[in-house]
């Protein structure tokens, strides 16, 4: 039994998605003729309470064409230091935007009000970049899957509104802090200029993310995709998944967040784990012991059949996902309990 816990981008599509996509009605998307593309984006617009949607093939091209959308060329955009847009998005800000990051020092990828608020430029000092765009992601991805206080990201709307900055929301896992959390897209619609959200993590599609925010944000958006080779064909095939992954997998990622509190509840009881960080969705990041070698560990779990990723330094993450069952879920405790882990040489 092979135990892939790497991301919970590794699932593969159930057979009532499949049955939704081999049924879809299909259309040329560049011409905006694909009909079950067009119900995947008003889909999506409605859920959030905003005025428009736009389907992409990635989450990384949803972000940068959102943050190309609301800056110019010179600009600055304010993110926490684990912000995926600044780690994990290959440079993409400065190369596609031209637009640098402010990074500010906050906890688990979540920074405050008052520290937004102290890194915005003066805008009449012309030395430094304008800064016009804040970026947030929730779930934090590098902070261990934290869910932000809905209050403080209110409040950094105010700051944001007060110095005419844009607003944008990796919502990559979003599903997974409204579950946790008990909110709705709408409420977060209300708050932000753009919020990008993906459908191939946690909920199980093949390929895809959507864009929604105002009209005239998306009709950008729209331009950007076409200028970084976004435009598809006949993609209903993928947003059939999409629709039927709102239908019916948003209420299980409870099940994803309880196997990791059963994980996290595990690893606090083995000798070789150091510690383990706050877990509240379905990522868990810990640390091995100082004298236990990264590379070996990683080895030894895959010679069980267990993948996960190591961060380095002796930190490793795991992410619980659709595929990942009660059986495996149990073998995977087991595989815990009894691994055998040798000590760096």
């Amino acid at each position: 039994m092979e135990i892939n816990l790497i991301s919970d981008t590794v699932t593969r599509p159930t057979q009532g998605m499949l049955d939704a996509m081999l049924s879809a009605s299909v259309g040329d998307d560049v011409f905006k003729a694909d009909p079950t593309v067009n119900a995947l984006e008003e889909k999506v617009a409605k859920l959030f309470g905003m005025e428009r949607a736009l389907f992409f093939p990635s989450g990384t091209m949803a972000n940068q064409a959102g943050i190309k959308a609301h800056t110019d060329p010179g600009d600055q955009l304010i993110c926490d230091k684990y912000a995926h847009v600044y780690n994990y998005e290959g440079g993409g800000v400065a190369f596609n935007s031209g637009v640098t990051c402010k990074l500010v020092d906050g906890h688990r990828g979540m920074m405050t009000a008052d520290q937004v608020q102290a890194s915005i430029n003066p805008p009449d000092f012309y030395h430094s970049p304008k800064s016009s765009l804040v970026c947030i992601e929730n779930t934090t991805n590098k902070g261990g899957g934290a869910c932000w206080d809905i209050e403080e990201i209110k409040r950094i709307r105010q700051v944001a509104k007060s110095h005419d900055l844009g607003y944008h929301l990796d919502g990559a896992r979003l599903w997974n802090a409204l579950v946790k959390k008990k909110e709705t897209a709408k409420e977060y619609g209300a708050i932000f200029d753009t919020v990008s959200v993906c459908l191939s993590k946690g909920l199980g599609c093949p390929v895809g993310s959507v864009l929604v925010g105002s009209d005239a944000l998306i009709e950008s958006a729209f331009r950007v995709r076409k200028v970084f080779g976004g435009g598809m064909r006949q993609a209903g095939y993928l947003a059939a998944a999409g629709i039927y992954a709102l239908d019916h997998h948003i209420d299980r990622l409870s099940e994803d967040h309880d196997k990791a509190q059963d994980i996290g509840a595990t690893l606090r009881t083995l000798s070789f784990v150091k510690n383990v960080e706050p877990i509240e969705t379905n990522i868990i990041i810990f640390n091995i012991q100082d004298d236990i070698d990264e590379t070996q560990f990683l080895q030894t779990l895959e010679s069980n059949g267990v993948h996960i990723i190591g961060m380095g330094q002796g930190k490793l993450r795991i992410v619980t996902h659709l595929d990942y069952s009660d059986e495996m879920h149990n073998k995977f405790l087991e595989i815990l309990k009894s691994l055998p882990v040798k000590k760096a040489s």
